[in-house]
Formats: structure tokens, C-alpha cells, sequence
């Protein structure tokens, strides 16, 4: 199990990475948002779309609660998981927030 000091660095740096891929249209840009008192963590998209629209809203929204990495919001093709899990955080540390505790047992009773 990582300590919460490397769960931070990991989240981190994975939402940094997100930042180097430039936004497919329009001009959008990306503000990170960290918070290591309440183990907040943001990336955000703000700008104006290729029609002219505003845009603001989170792309990733991670809090860490109880040494664990809640996953509140993903909205990458990857998944902002998959990454923390090739990086070595432990699959029992990763929490998929959105998912509704009913779905997740039915899924795992479709496997059973």
C-alpha cells in the first residue's frame, strides 16, 4: 500500500501529464488545481470552444480519503486509473466514486 505522501505525488503527476496534451479544438486551456491540506485534486478546462461556447468544468476530479484514491469525476479516453494502476498504486486503493455501490454488485455477481 503507498503512503499518502507518494498517492499525492502520483496524482499529481498524472494530472500534470494530462496537461501536456494540447485540447483538440478551440481555445482551451487547462488549470490544475491541488490542494494537499484537504487532498483536493483538479484538472480543469476553461476557455471557449471552436463555436464560440464557454467552457469551464473539471476534465479530472481525484480526492484522497482515508488512503485511498477516490476518482470523482474522469473524463480522459485512458482513464485517469488505468494510469494510477501502471504506476504502481494498489487496485485496492483506487476508488471509481461514480460508480453506484448497487451497479458495482451486480457487476461482480454477473462475474461470480
Amino acid at each position: 500500500m503507498a503512503s499518502l505522501d507518494t498517492l499525492r505525488n502520483l496524482v499529481e503527476s498524472a494530472l500534470v501529464e494530462h496537461t501536456r496534451v494540447p485540447a483538440a479544438y478551440g481555445q482551451i486551456q487547462f488549470e490544475l488545481v491541488f490542494d494537499r491540506v484537504r487532498d483536493r485534486y483538479l484538472l480543469m478546462l476553461v476557455g471557449w470552444d471552436h463555436r464560440g461556447q464557454r467552457v469551464h468544468g473539471s476534465l479530472i476530479h481525484i480526492d484522497i480519503i482515508e488512503g485511498k484514491i477516490w476518482i470523482q469525476r474522469d473524463g480522459t479516453e485512458e482513464g485517469v486509473a488505468n494510469e494510477l494502476l501502471a504506476a504502481g498504486v494498489a487496485e485496492e486503493q483506487v476508488v471509481l466514486a461514480w460508480k453506484s455501490p448497487e451497479t458495482d454488485k451486480q457487476a461482480q455477481a454477473a462475474v461470480a
